[in-house]
């Protein structure tokens, strides 16, 4: 399963790439407005910073077909590389997401709620869908049921699109979706720390330290190897 940071911020981006095994960046319009900068050099300057081989998934504004291909060509010009051009699940976006698989541009069908918005989307050629997942859970429904039906589908039916879940609050989410076959999670510079911590690894690591400084003090294994 890839992990990707939900975010545009460009420190974010920058120390989570320097720790975690990142295969790339997810924004959307709420992430951009966020940052306060000009959009074009925004990404521009996430683009530098992640490199050509890393994705990128960057959102239409448009809402009808035309101008959402118009937008995604500019885009995937623009910034180069891995490009993904992430598109809201609607009539006119899966007529968009036709007419740009035919020319080349990769799509991420995003807001996905539900089993058959996904099929629909992936059938019209989209790469990725992505469901909410917190979202979901947020309106008493089963974000990773949803997931797991959608996942099943796609392999019953042999289709080659990927699951990229989106929006979650916790590590219990995201191990889920793990189970139960997702592709991808993007997820916020926040939740990368925590999917690393747990206190019991925090005390096994002081008693680790604690016997090892009762033989050698303050020396590390750099140290004891010095002539």
């Amino acid at each position: 399963m890839l992990y990707i940071i939900d975010t545009a911020n460009l420190d974010d981006i920058k120390r989570c790439m320097e720790y975690f095994p990142v295969a790339g960046v997810t924004t959307n319009p709420t992430i951009i407005s966020k940052e306060h900068t000009g959009f074009p050099d925004l990404i521009k300057a996430i683009r530098a910073l992640i490199g050509d081989e890393k994705m990128l998934h960057i959102q239409t504004t448009g809402t009808d077909a035309q101008t959402i291909v118009k937008e995604a060509v500019l885009l995937r010009d623009f910034v180069g590389g891995d490009f993904y051009a992430k598109i809201p699940i609607s009539p006119e976006g899966l007529k968009a997401t036709m007419q740009l698989k035919k020319m080349g541009i990769k799509v991420t069908e995003t807001a996905i709620f539900t089993q058959q918005q996904a099929m629909i989307a992936a059938q019209a050629g989209a790469d990725f869908v992505a469901p909410y997942i917190n979202r979901l859970d947020s309106i008493v429904s089963d974000g990773v049921h949803v997931v797991s039906e959608i996942v099943k589908m796609f392999n019953v039916h042999n289709i080659k699109s990927r699951v990229l879940a989106a929006s979650f609050k916790n590590v219990e989410q995201i191990h889920k979706i793990a189970l139960a076959g997702g592709h991808a999670v993007t997820i916020s510079p926040e939740l990368f720390n925590t999917l690393t911590y747990h206190p019991l690894t925090d005390r096994a690591i002081e008693s680790f330290n604690a016997d090892w400084q009762s033989v050698y003090g303050d020396k590390g294994v750099l140290d004891v190897f010095e002539r």
